[in-house]
């Protein structure tokens, strides 16, 4: 959340316990949805992934005068391929920061963008796309929102008429409300995810808005007066005799994001009814007569990805999810709670949530498989593994979202680069560590030895069990450190993209860092996630360790079911080439894919450093 971000995550660990209590009345169990255990999830953040329709892009200096509190998007859109530490012309005017600049970038990412990669993405193999923020809102991160029951008219064909509709209406009265040509592109979009065999969730930001949505702007103009009084936390209104100003609560102090009034059920009226009442529309969308998506297409999201979710008490959680699922039995809800696995028992008995962003699987796995300093031994890491298994239960971790890097966290391949440096679990830390203000924080390109790595934290990571999410580029080696620099605009193979030589500081690298796929790793990723669609067991099926009695540097492991033939699992992740007696696994096996040579007539079987190996025995 650029400026704020930094806050929220130094904050996160210490206030996320303020809301966890738990409270008396039994809870309504819900099992995962079966269509996402061991799904393949993809994160995309719209503005970097794809500029489908150049003529949604407001040029530097557009007045927005159809919403007045519009004020922060004007802009001027940034080059896709340019050097992504180089100032521009207008930057360099601007007499202002690089990183103010990169946080104001737009790139023009939008629903027709992702459309237009639709493709590409079914061809990847991933089965469920997570968006961030779509709803109309300000800047380029979206958490920001005016509103949640329209996408953001800059996502969509036809901002001007959208702008006007919107202008219309009576933000909490849904029978005013429009559906705007964004919002039905919105929705077509779902119904041609649903047509691929796919399924697709949104964020949701359930704990604040943005300073100038029209509930909050009304309460500024008119104070106790407003209908909307009760929806805001509110420290002091203004008293012009006695010169008191109007203070209110922002989300982390911050007072771009004032947060929604909270009481014993989780929510005021207000902001509750409103966020039902948003659910519903895109959940279960009405249109009425004559007035439909195009393709006459009228269906809805498949769940949720609720921003900082322990920022909103239980209660309200409770309830909220028992109306999803009366409108989607079948939705999927994922919660962003970033805490010690223990801590995330209350959300995930089955009366709230299905599944959270598993940030403890990054933590524990990380140190592991990427650094090599302090790397806990084997068995360690397989007990800290089997501990966080044990959290969630074995057939709930399958739905878990297991995953490395997102909008929020410096990317893998940049982790690589920097691994040692400081402790991924230390989350409020690390995230300030691993900026690129950080002069200590490394930001070039990947070298072999770390490609290397990545290779087998996404083997680990698709073989592992759980529901593994890719942010979008991981699959072609993109670089970055955390936000702003782990959104950079997507590669793609048909645009010719400038070599990064400037460095943050705008020193320069010795040598040119070129920008481009790493077509090895996204082919490795492609045959994995097909080989988790032809094996069923590598998606549902059971998990034991496998111990190598000669070397205990190798980790092995094995899915397996009575179903399908088991799948074996070898990893080598030290910088050394080991060996181990391979004879009692791979006798009567085939290799897919490995590195390595196996001699038949010792048995042994030897990996280079960071390789792999993948079996099914005959």
């Amino acid at each position: 959340m650029d400026d704020s971000a930094q806050m929220k995550y130094i904050l996160l660990g210490v206030l996320a316990g303020l809301f966890s209590q738990t409270h008396a009345q039994s809870p309504v169990f819900h099992a995962p949805p079966a269509w996402s255990k061991g799904v393949v999830w993809y994160q995309i953040f719209p503005d970097r992934f794809w500029n489908g329709d150049t003529l949604n892009d407001p040029p530097l200096g557009a007045q927005q005068d159809a919403w007045p509190h519009d004020t922060l998007r004007p802009w001027k859109l940034h080059p896709w391929t340019s050097d992504w530490y180089k100032l521009q012309p207008w930057e360099k005017s601007s007499d202002q920061d690089l990183w103010y600049n990169i946080t104001r970038r737009r790139y023009g990412g939008d629903l027709a963008g992702i459309l237009q990669r639709l493709d590409y993405l079914e061809s990847l193999g991933v089965q469920a796309l997570y968006l961030n923020p779509i709803f109309y809102a300000p800047s380029h991160h979206r958490y920001d929102a005016y509103m949640l029951h329209h996408v953001d008219p800059y996502l969509g064909p036809n901002p001007a008429a959208d702008l006007a509709l919107i202008a219309n209406e009576k933000p909490d009265d849904p029978s005013t409300w429009h559906w705007t040509s964004a919002d039905t592109l919105a929705l077509h979009l779902v119904g041609e995810v649903h047509r691929r065999g796919m399924r697709i969730i949104w964020d949701g930001v359930f704990n604040h808005m943005g300073v100038g949505n029209p509930f909050f702007v009304d309460v500024i103009q008119n104070q106790q007066a407003s209908p909307y009084a009760d929806w805001f936390e509110v420290e002091q209104w203004r008293d012009v005799d006695s010169g008191k100003a109007f203070r209110y609560k922002g989300w982390f102090g911050i007072q771009d994001l004032p947060e929604f009034k909270e009481n014993q059920k989780g929510l005021t009226a207000g902001p509750d009814q409103y966020i039902h009442d948003i659910t519903q529309r895109w959940m279960r969308p009405t249109w009425s007569s004559g007035v439909h998506p195009r393709d006459a297409i009228s269906l809805g999201i498949d769940g949720w990805r609720l921003d900082v979710a322990f920022c909103v008490a239980h209660p309200f959680w409770k309830r909220w999810s028992a109306r999803v699922r009366e409108w989607n039995p079948e939705a999927y809800l994922t919660a962003e709670v970033i805490d010690e696995a223990p801590k995330l028992k209350p959300y995930l008995r089955g009366d709230e949530f299905d599944a959270v962003m598993n940030y403890p699987f990054a933590f524990i796995a990380s140190e592991y498989l990427i650094n090599d300093r302090n790397r806990p031994s084997t068995v360690g890491f397989q007990k800290q593994m089997d501990d966080l298994v044990e959290v969630f239960g074995y057939d709930r971790f399958l739905s878990q979202q297991n995953l490395f890097g997102s909008h929020d966290a410096n990317r893998l391949a940049s982790h690589i680069v920097n691994r040692n440096f400081a402790k991924y679990a230390e989350w409020g830390s690390y995230f300030a560590l691993s900026k690129a203000s950080n002069p200590a924080y490394n930001t070039r390109k990947p070298n072999g030895l770390e490609s290397k790595i990545q290779a087998q934290w996404m083997v680990f990571q698709l073989t592992f069990p759980g529901a593994p999410m890719l942010y979008y580029g991981d699959e072609v080696g993109m670089w970055g450190a955390n936000d702003p620099d782990c959104r950079k605009p997507m590669l793609w193979p048909e645009l010719k993209f400038e070599d990064e030589w400037h460095r943050p500081d705008q020193s320069l690298y010795p040598q040119a860092q070129v920008v481009q796929w790493d077509t090895s790793l996204l082919q490795l990723t492609k045959d994995l996630i097909s080989l988790r669609k032809t094996h069923r067991v590598l998606r549902d099926g059971a998990f034991r360790w496998l111990r190598t009695k000669d070397n205990n540097e190798i980790l092995g492991y094995e899915r397996y079911s009575s179903a399908g033939g088991p799948i074996l699992v070898f990893l080598n992740p030290t910088d050394q080439a080991q060996s181990f007696s391979g004879r009692p696994f791979f006798e009567k096996a085939y290799a897919w894919p490995f590195s390595g040579v196996f001699e038949s007539e010792s048995g042994d079987f030897h990996l280079p450093p960071r390789g792999y190996v993948l079996f099914q025995p005959r």
